[in-house]
């Protein structure tokens, strides 16, 4: 028998899926590694543990094969993008990798905003101009840490750096490249305006290599540490959120993916870049000839988690018998829609997409002596919702309304948050059954590579049941109002989010 690995390198773990030649689940693992906040704005991941963990999550996939009598056809990669690491002459790490969530170049991107080579540079590489990308990540370190970037021979991401460590050679797939804020999404190269204005040499950068790029020949090392033969292909793949759309079948322009964990994310598949005229969205690869139009959002789960811990009674989950969330989301669903008058925006760690705005921060409207806790926490589900829908529509305004949304995530355990979202993008909504998204949109560019499928939309023929969820009129009628005003609100809070960091940094 035949079987595949799809590897998804996360934020704060790496997990493994062990597939059979026919995308069937034979087995999942993970391994979790810290991220350290170590300062106001940091957030790092050490790149050697990453590397650790990547290849004890392959090899306790493949201790359970018989290699004797099957074959590990492929490795297949997902990983989070934009993240940066300084690497040495010999391809090792002089700093741990900053990730997409660190915010540290926050004047850095918002300078760059402000000029016209900021918006130049976002219509050609199709990043939009924030801290999260090594654009202005590699700015912030050219201003802070100008002894430290003149050490580094290269610049690399973490897959990249996984590449190096295993095969020992400096390549990056066309999809993490289109992330960085310094691929040409017209040439598909690294483009010179970001290089001139970072002082990059091309050569410090990886080669952009398709997804479907195999790497064969591991290093005697990385072999036995994953207990896998040396020559087992090793293919690049994409970032999670290009690969999550293909994971739940959404490779076509009419059908929209949202991902909502610990962040979110709201993405469409097109064949052509797109590039939205208020630079709202990002226009980023799956793979050559395909591109990803869409959004991420920065608060998602993270806000649901947050508002639960603070917001449950605790002797009400005892006295009930069952977990916080549990009873939170029975709490959220006994309130009416619009929470009695109550608007939350929940930008608790800055907003990303539509905002792309470090400094943006959460907020209660409306309140009044006559609220509850329950009122509270249902604003708080919908002000995530609201805030997808956002992204929902400069989507739509882009690429055209979609016929069907497919969401996947944690938040799909909650029947209250997916009927919520249904009604508050008043589009129908599909749950697929529970798997990994990303590690199946891995191994499907991993079976295009080796010739086991024609093309992407094979994906389908994998998928399994969907659960449906239709908007419910009466709450759509209600969502219908409350939109516009959360829209404005933004608008309205915009210009004091500065303020307020600043005095929050104080």
């Amino acid at each position: 028998m035949n079987y595949l690995i799809g590897v998804d390198v996360g934020t704060t773990s790496t997990k493994a899926i062990l597939y059979d030649e026919h995308a069937h689940v034979i087995g999942k693992f993970s391994q979790c590694y810290p991220l350290y906040r170590d300062i106001n704005g940091m957030a790092e991941e050490d790149p050697q543990q990453i590397g650790t963990a990547v290849e004890k999550v392959i090899h306790d996939a493949a201790a359970q094969l018989n290699f004797d009598n099957d074959q590990l056809t492929a490795v297949s990669f997902s990983s989070a993008n934009q993240s940066l690491i300084l690497l040495d002459k010999h391809l090792q790490p002089l700093t741990r990798a900053m990730t997409w969530a660190d915010t540290r170049a926050r004047h850095q991107a918002d300078q760059l905003k402000k000029t016209p080579l900021g918006k130049q540079l976002y219509e050609r590489t199709g990043t939009p101009i924030h801290p999260m990308s090594p654009l202005t990540k590699l700015l912030w370190l050219k201003d802070e840490h100008p002894d430290q970037l003149a050490t580094a021979d290269f610049i690399g991401d973490i897959k990249s750096y996984l590449f190096a460590r295993f095969f020992g050679v400096f390549k990056v797939d066309i999809s993490i490249a289109s992330c960085t804020g310094m691929m040409n999404i017209k040439t598909s190269n690294w483009d010179d305006k970001a290089l001139k204005e970072t002082g990059i040499a091309r050569q410090q950068l990886p080669t952009i290599v398709s997804g479907t790029t195999q790497e064969r020949g591991l290093n005697s090392k990385a072999a036995t540490a994953m207990g896998i033969p040396a020559d087992t292909p090793f293919v690049y793949g994409a970032f999670d959120g290009a690969l999550s759309n293909l994971g739940v079948g959404a490779i076509k322009q009419d059908t929209v993916a949202i991902t909502i964990g610990t962040s979110a994310g709201v993405r469409v598949i097109s064949n052509q870049p797109l590039i939205d005229p208020q630079q709202r969205l990002f226009c980023y690869a799956l793979d050559r000839g395909l591109w990803v139009i869409g959004g991420p959002l920065n608060n998602g789960g993270d806000v649901f988690q947050w508002a639960v811990e603070h917001l449950v009674d605790a002797s009400a989950v005892k006295n009930e018998k069952t977990d916080a969330y549990t009873l939170a989301n029975d709490v959220i669903a006994n309130v009416p829609a619009g929470a009695h008058g109550l608007i939350f925006h929940p930008f608790l760690g800055g907003e990303r997409a539509p905002l792309w705005n470090a400094s943006a921060r959460g907020s209660f409207f409306g309140l009044t002596n006559l609220h509850t806790r329950a009122d509270m926490l249902r604003a708080v589900l919908e002000g995530i919702n609201m805030n997808i829908a956002t992204v929902f529509e400069a989507v739509c305004d882009l690429v055209g309304q979609p016929t069907s949304v497919t969401a996947t995530g944690g938040f799909s355990q909650s029947p209250v948050w997916r009927q919520m979202l249904a009604d508050i993008l008043n589009c129908p909504v599909n749950i697929p059954q529970a798997f990994e998204s990303g590690c199946l949109g891995a191994t499907m560019v991993a079976m295009k590579s080796l010739g086991m499928v024609e093309n992407y939309a094979a994906v389908q023929n994998f998928i399994g049941d969907q659960q449906s969820y239709q908007p419910q009129s009466s709450a759509v009628d209600t969502y219908q109002r409350y939109l516009p005003l959360f829209k404005s609100l933004e608008k309205v809070l915009t210009p004091a989010y500065g303020q307020i960091a600043q005095l929050q940094q104080n």
